[in-house]
């Protein structure tokens, strides 16, 4: 393993705002389950969550648009997460997670109804393994166990495929569409929100591809 890669893994170990259970300890009861309001957070404020957050580009860029929310981002890459939780310390934000762990276990970390909402920006596009998709019905019903009602789930991606897949799960499944657009920046949407640009994104961006955008929420019952 390069010697950068360790000094970083080493480095996780010290931050506040990193958590990294194991899946024993998940199983046996995570300690910040139904408690991120009280024990970490310190307030009230909605929580937030993205899966696959990478460095957390954008975990970080929406906690500073949005400081009266808590935003927590999930990856399983401790490399990655190096990197969001170096900002976080160099910048004392202060309403800003990161978890180390697979978005498998999601429902192992949030209490029903704990979270507000979710971001999926970019994810895996698995071409071979559909069910993989963090849009198909098995992680939706994980979601639906650690969301309280009404709360939005934002899908960005450059795959157009996994795009139209999530539109034909949302229909087959009677979820709410609340939004969707196959090309975000020349769709006209003035949501700021949007405008949040990872580094990878902003590549695409230069090579033509355009950026898919859809927000929905689930039905009452799967």
């Amino acid at each position: 393993m390069p010697k950068k890669k360790l000094i970083h893994f080493q480095e996780n170990l010290t931050f506040q705002h990193l958590f990294q259970p194991s899946y024993g300890d998940l199983n046996e009861g995570f300690e910040m389950y139904g408690h991120w309001h009280a024990a970490y957070f310190g307030n009230s404020n909605p929580i937030v969550i993205e899966l696959g957050c990478g460095k957390g580009e954008y975990t970080l860029g929406l906690a500073q648009r949005y400081p009266d929310t808590n935003f927590i981002g999930i990856d399983v890459k401790g490399a990655r997460l190096w990197r969001g939780c170096k900002t976080v310390a160099e910048k004392g934000i202060h309403n800003v997670a990161f978890v180390r762990t697979l978005v498998d276990h999601t429902e192992l970390l949030f209490a029903p109804g704990e979270v507000s909402g979710i971001w999926i920006t970019f994810p895996d596009p698995q071409p071979k393994r559909e069910h993989r998709r963090l849009t198909a019905p098995g992680f939706l019903a994980k979601y639906r166990n650690i969301l309280a009602p009404d709360s939005p789930i934002h899908l960005k991606t450059d795959d157009h495929d996994f795009f139209d897949f999530t539109l034909a799960v949302i229909r087959e499944h009677n979820h709410r569409l609340l939004s969707a657009t196959d090309d975000l920046y020349h769709s006209g949407s003035e949501e700021e929100v949007l405008t949040i640009r990872t580094f990878y994104e902003n590549i695409w961006l230069e090579k033509g591809k355009k950026i898919c955008y859809l927000r929905f929420c689930l039905n009452k019952k799967m």
